[in-house]
Formats: C-alpha cells, structure tokens, sequence
C-alpha cells in the first residue's frame, strides 16, 4: 500500500460494509422505480374499470410493498452509511492527531494554528463526502444506467440504443464536463477559505497585537477582501451548476417524450398493452433522479483531490493499517544515545556529549536535580525533539522519523490523567481493541482486580474527573495496567511515586518491577529508594552525565552517591523536592 494514502485505505477494511451499502442504494433505487411503474399501470389499468378487482388488486399490493421496501432500504443504508463514515472519520482524525502530534511538539514547529485548524474543520470533514456524496451516488447510478438499458433492450434494441445516448449524456458527459469547468474553481475555492481560517485564527490568538499597534482596520479589511473573493467563486460556481442543471432537465424531459412516442407507437402496433404506456413514462423519474447527482458527485473530485494533497504535506507517516505486523519488529528493542546534544532556540545548551547504550529488558535510572536535562532526554527518546548534535536511535532508526515509538514506548508519569468513565475504559485505553478479559487480565497484574470487584459496580464504576475517586496509588496503577494492555516493549517512569506515602511507595514499586520484568524500563527520579533493583543508573548534572554505573559499583566508588543514599533509602523520605535539595 502507497504511504500517506487517505481513501483507498478505509476502502479496503470496510469493502464488505460499503458494499452492502451500495446494495441497499441500488434497492432503494430499483423499489422506487417499481413504485412508479406499478402506480403508472394501476392508473391506466383501473381506467379500463376492470370487471375482476383481481386485475388491479395485485398491482395495488406490488404498490404497497414498493413504498414500504423503499422506506426501509432507504432508511438502512442512510443508518448503515453514517455508521461506516463515522467509522472513518474517527479513524482519519486519530491519524491526523498522529501524524501532527510530532511537528507541533517540537520546538519551532511549522505548524501554525490556523493551518491546524483549516485542515481540521475543512479537510478531514470534507473527505467524509466522498463516500457520502462521490462513491456511492457513482456507483448506483452506473449500475442502473446499465441494467435499465438492458432491460428496455428486450423490447428494442433500437430505442435502447437511443435511449443509452441520451442517458450517457447525463451519465457521462455532464459529470466529465463538470469535473473540467469546475476543478479549478473548486480547487480555489477551498483554498480560499483555509486561507480564511488561517486568517481568522492567526486573528482571534493575536488580538491584543493587532488591537493594541492599531491595525483593526488591516485586518477586517483582509477579512472582507478575502470573503469577497469566496464569494465571487461561489457566484461563477452556483451559475455554472445552474445552466448544466437546466440543460440535464431539457435531457430529462427529452427522455420522457421519447418514451411517450416509443410507447404510443408499440401500443398502436400490438407490442405493448396500452395499460404500460404510463409505467414506462413514469419509471424514467426515479432512474433520472439517479443520473442527475453524478456531476455534482463528480464535480467533488478536485476538492477532494485539494484535501488528500494537504493532509498528505503534513508530515512523513507509516502506511494506514501498518501495525500489528509492524509490532513485532519492536519487541526486541536497543535504544541508543550517540554523542547527543540539546540546544534550544536561544542557544541554550539542555544536554551535552550523551552516551546510552540500552538493550531489551535494560532497567535503567536517570538521575539529578532539576534543570539537568532528564525531561530534554525522555523527549529526545520519544521523538519529541530532534537532537541538535548525534543521534537517539531504536534498532537503528532514529527516534524523530520513526512513527514505531507510537508502539514501542509507553510513559507513566506523576499525574496519569484519568477520564470521567468507567475503570473499564480507562484501562482499555491503552488498546481500544482490547476484550474485557484482556483487562482482567492485566488489573490482576497490577493487583487491582479484587479490588475493583468490590466496588458498587465493578469494572462499570465511573472513576469521576482525574480519577479523584480513588487514591494516588490506585491511580498509579490503573494507570500501569493501562501501558500494560498496550504491550510496548519500553516503559518510561517519569517520577511516578511522587507524592505517595512510604509504604504505598514501596507497594506501588514492587508491582512496577514485577509487571515490567521483560521490558526495557528507564525510570526518571530523584527518590534513590529502589535503586538496588536496577541494572545502570545515570546521575546527571547540568546537562551531562556525570557518573553512571551499577548501583554496588556507584556506592563503592563515589563518596556523593553513597551519602545521598544513606541519607534517602533508609528514612524513605515522603517529599522528593527534599531530595531534590540534596541531589542539587
């Protein structure tokens, strides 16, 4: 599959859905145009005043069961077509989110607000038509442009030849010159108008900068400039649409009196009965209903086209759909820093010279007073932050082009935020795919799951706003089991027992280290308490690295290592901020 593609994609996962949509379109069509049929020979048949009710009772039973046919499948594929394309467009907005997450994080980004915001409200609510609007109207109408034709076919090739020419026109011709006259219309005008979010936006966030250097009246003036060129497309659009619209009808009503005179003449000549010359004529409005919105259809093509180009300039992503495959790729991860350095935008150097070599399973401490950079490094292994100097890499693909630390990290940190719902969905969260035994399965592995049980109403029990129904180690842990259900192989603890009493502290640890045994973990912290049970710590200081080593080696090497944790481990100090002092 091609990267960055926004259609063919949700195509190919719901083809089973879209096609019983378009199954339930072409039902609706064909129940309509059997509605007139029947309706048109029951007229001229009850005008004969049959002497058997039997003669017409059977056309006003089919009239019927058209008209109640029509409204259900009418109404199921509306209820089946809003389904799908909310279906999608979540899923387009979860990926935007995905695809921009990145850019807009990072220090200078190119992103600005209004473009944001154009490509948010204009461009992904704009794609949802073209399954609305496009595929599905295209669609039924060929479809039953074809099997129309065929069936007139039985009684004369002759007219049917006649009549495709007169419906391809509205089938074919119209649409492909409205794509023509309309691309650059539409292409503009949708231009036009992000150019007027952008506008608006940039407008509303610098109010004070434009009220206050007096400049209100540039900027309404630019606003006014700009709506007046919207509206002056939309005027060239709105008579171009209605001069074709006029010119479909003269072919409407061309086709209906050719099928007036074809009837007549088969009636007069025995073909036909005349009871079916009013069925023929009527039938025409519900197939040409069909036929005339395929050039709007059409005429959408650009817009769309103008949408996809957008979307796909905002940034470098993996293919739609490239996950589970991809997952296992990432299971045996090696995360490393080579001579990296941090600058920002003033020239401030955050981290200097950085050395890690992380393998799988690595447990792994950061520690160091604050301002030493270890959030600058957390975010530098996210993909955050591009390093100014080296590179941070994951089995060899740098962390800023790589869209795989979407599956590969997960973070707990000091205040997880928890949702106004049920404990059950802010654990599945972390994987909205995820059974109800899956997160069982990994409540019981943070020990929560008794516990949950007991409340009033279990897993269904709403956690109110932040979680503030529960306590911060059960917070924590809801938390845990959340980047537990997610199965990353690399868990970034940043600070996560702060502010938890000593014995809860410990509690919380012990689960920690036991849950996350086979995965890399690197823990951000200035609390030494539980240091034994790491593999490499790193102590920083003003943005480099000043000692490092086993927890053993540190306290029989370094005089300042063993003092901290002498004075820290043994008290387990409540506040980390007195910590923090010490450290500093």
């Amino acid at each position: 599959m091609e990267k960055k593609e926004w259609i063919l994609p949700y195509l190919k996962e719901n083809a089973k859905l879209f096609s019983l949509v378009i199954l339930l379109g072409l039902l609706t069509a064909f129940s309509a145009a059997f509605l007139m049929f029947t309706s048109g020979f029951l007229i001229s048949k009850a005008a004969t005043r049959p002497e058997n009710l039997l003669l017409i009772y059977v056309p006003i039973v089919a009239v019927r069961t058209f008209g109640i046919l029509r409204a259900v499948s009418r109404y199921s594929e509306k209820l089946l077509g809003h389904h799908i394309i909310l279906k999608v467009l979540s899923h387009m907005r979860s990926r935007l989110y995905e695809t921009i997450e990145p850019r807009i994080l990072k220090e200078g980004s190119s992103i600005n607000t209004g473009d944001l915001l154009g490509v948010m409200a204009e461009d992904i609510e704009y794609l949802q038509d073209v399954y609305v609007k496009t595929i599905f109207p295209s669609v039924t109408g060929i479809f039953l442009y074809a099997v129309a034709i065929a069936l007139l076919g039985a009684f004369s090739w002759v007219f049917a030849g006649l009549m495709a020419i007169y419906g391809a026109i509205l089938v074919f011709l119209f649409p492909l010159v409205s794509l023509l006259v309309t691309r650059k219309n539409v292409a503009k005008l949708k231009s036009c108008r992000s150019s007027q979010y952008s506008t608006l936006t940039d407008g509303v966030v610098g109010i004070g900068d434009w009220v206050f250097s007096g400049h209100q009246k540039t900027f309404i003036e630019n606003v006014e400039k700009e709506d007046a060129e919207i509206y002056k497309e939309e005027r060239r659009l709105s008579t171009f649409v209605s001069y074709r619209n006029f010119a479909a009808q003269c072919i409407v009503a061309i086709i209906v009196l050719s099928m007036l005179v074809w009837t007549g003449n088969q009636s007069m000549n025995g073909q036909i009965s005349h009871t079916l010359i009013a069925a023929f004529v009527l039938i025409l409005f519900p197939l040409t209903e069909a036929f005339l919105p395929l050039s709007d259809a059409v005429s959408e093509i650009p817009g769309y086209e103008d949408s996809i180009n957008r979307l796909k300039g905002l940034s470098f992503e993996q293919p739609y759909g490239e996950k589970d495959d991809e997952k296992n790729v990432w299971k045996n991860t090696h995360l490393r820093f080579d001579k990296v350095s941090y600058q920002t935008k003033e020239g401030q150097w955050i981290l200097k010279d950085i050395n890690l070599e992380i393998p799988q399973g690595t447990k792994l401490a950061i520690l160091g007073p604050s301002g030493s950079g270890k959030t600058t490094l957390l975010k530098l292994m996210k993909g955050i932050y591009s390093p100014s100097e080296g590179s941070v890499s994951i089995n060899g693909v740098e962390t800023s082009m790589s869209k795989g630390d979407k599956q590969l990290l997960s973070v707990l940190n000091q205040q997880p935020y928890l949702f106004d719902t049920s404990v059950l969905n802010n654990i599945r969260l972390g994987k909205p795919s995820a059974s109800d035994e899956e997160v069982y399965e990994v409540a019981k592995s943070v020990q929560l799951h008794d516990f949950i049980v007991a409340l009033p109403e279990g897993y269904q029990t709403s956690m109110k706003e932040a979680g503030m129904r529960f306590s911060g180690g059960e917070r924590q842990r809801i938390a845990l089991a959340r980047i537990l259900i997610q199965e990353t192989a690399v868990v970034l603890l940043d600070e996560p027992t702060v502010g938890l009493d000593p014995r809860t502290e410990q509690a919380l640890l012990s689960t920690i280290f036991q849950v996350l045994e086979k995965k890399t973990v690197v823990w951000v912290t200035h609390h030494l308490v539980g240091m034994k049970r790491m593999d490499h710590i790193a102590f920083m200081e003003d943005g480099e690295i000043v000692m490092e080593g086993k927890h053993d080696e540190l306290l029989m090497s370094s005089d300042r290592y063993r003092r901290l944790y002498e004075l820290d481990a043994p008290f387990q100090l409540k506040n980390s901020h007195v910590t923090e002092k010490m450290i500093g």
